[in-house]
């Protein structure tokens, strides 16, 4: 993909600390976001530079260097890394409400909740973090009732529709009119790159109707299938209210972009974590 031409994403490589910005999101006045790339930090090593990730199993990279990444693409994006709530994601469709009051979590202090991989607010300067390397980011943006849900959406987290479940709860904890949510479908793996099995391929057969079934799979042969999470992300969305327009596609692929990004199937496993980061600006 070549930034450079994109109406979709934009990236400023010249800055010391780069990171995407969305531009329909940028146009939204009371908005920060961001999404990082791994240049700009200090880690070394597999997890060079900006590494923002502390949970995974094969993570081995100083937790100092982590905060100072964190550190230095909040002051990059423009926000205080201490409004800071980090989700705590296992790949299941729990998604929590967060504000003040848990600023801090996952970065400065323990968090008190587990098994998160969604998170929403309508409270200024909460900044939500979630964290990726393949793995969908979905931004929501709820411009009339001005809150906000960032949600982590792997392949278990599209077949069990995570992003339709965040939506419902901006409906049920803000009042949230799904035609008035504005969706991003962050920087992650695309179709050519994510190669499924058959186990893998009947959970999207079992939870998409048959007629979209030819949007997200494409079948190699001997039990192998190309899937789109993108295409799949686009339909829950749809599926939840979303209007069409209002579903705006990165189209920046980890995979293809590992100078610029983590992949976690590109490098087998042997990489640091990529960051959403999604606040409501003080009012």
């Amino acid at each position: 993909m070549d930034f450079k031409n994109s109406t979709h994403a934009q990236i400023d490589l010249t800055k010391e600390v780069p990171f995407i910005r969305f531009p329909v999101l940028s146009d939204i006045p009371f908005l920060g976001h961001g999404f990082s790339t791994r240049l700009g930090g200090v880690s070394s090593g597999i997890y060079s530079s900006m590494n923002l990730g502390s949970d995974s199993a094969i993570d081995g990279d100083h937790p100092d260097n982590i905060k100072k990444n964190f550190e230095r693409i909040a002051n990059s994006i423009g926000f205080d890394p201490k409004t800071i709530v980090i989700s705590k994601q296992v790949h299941k469709t729990n998604i929590l409400r967060v504000d003040a009051k848990d600023c801090g979590k996952g970065l400065y202090r323990e968090r008190d909740f587990d098994e998160i991989d969604g998170l929403i607010t309508n409270t200024p300067e909460v900044t939500l973090v979630t964290k990726y390397a393949d793995c969908v980011p979905l931004y929501f943006v709820d411009q009339k009732r001005k809150a906000i849900g960032l949600t982590h959406s792997g392949w278990r987290g599209t077949v069990n529709k995570i992003g339709k479940i965040t939506i419902n709860r901006m409906q049920e904890e803000f009042g949230s009119d799904p035609k008035d949510i504005i969706a991003v479908i962050g920087p992650s793996i695309c179709k050519t790159c994510y190669e499924i099995g058959e186990e893998v391929a009947q959970e999207f057969k079992k939870n998409f109707p048959l007629n979209h079934e030819k949007n997200i799979l494409e079948a190699k042969g001997k039990g192998k299938y190309l899937c789109d999470l993108w295409a799949a992300n686009r339909l829950v969305l749809m599926e939840a209210g979303l209007e069409q327009k209002n579903i705006h596609t990165s189209g920046v692929c980890t995979s293809c972009h590992d100078e610029l990004l983590f992949s976690h199937r590109k490098t087998g496993g042997k990489r640091g974590s990529l960051a959403a980061f999604l606040l409501i600006k003080k009012q």
